[in-house]
């Protein structure tokens, strides 16, 4: 996790609403058939209507997140499901109070 990418991606408020609703996809997401919210992930189809975007820009935002360390995601079939790096996470406010 490279700390420059990670404050570019919490620099968005798109992409801190992702990892807010990310926190608890249960209550932010509902039921989705089959998957477990918090071991799978959430669909990228379901942020992107969340988000009410196309899908290509909830995805570059997704990418962004995932690049930068702070979510994971999981290839089932021809979906992608996303969560939190929780300990990722935890890490940024350990740099902060490291460095700053």
């Amino acid at each position: 996790m490279e700390n420059l990418e990670v404050f570019k991606a919490l620099a968005s408020p798109t992409r801190l609403q992702i990892l807010h609703w990310l926190k608890d996809p249960k209550s932010n997401f509902g039921y989705q058939e089959g998957i477990d919210l918090v071991d799978v992930g959430v669909c990228v189809s379901q942020i992107k209507e969340k988000l009410d975007m196309t899908q290509s820009t909830a995805s570059q935002h997704l990418s962004i997140l995932s690049k930068a360390g702070l979510v994971n995601y999981k290839r089932l079939g021809k979906w992608t499901y996303y969560k939190r790096d929780e300990k990722a996470i935890k890490n940024i406010g350990k740099v902060i109070e490291k460095e700053l």
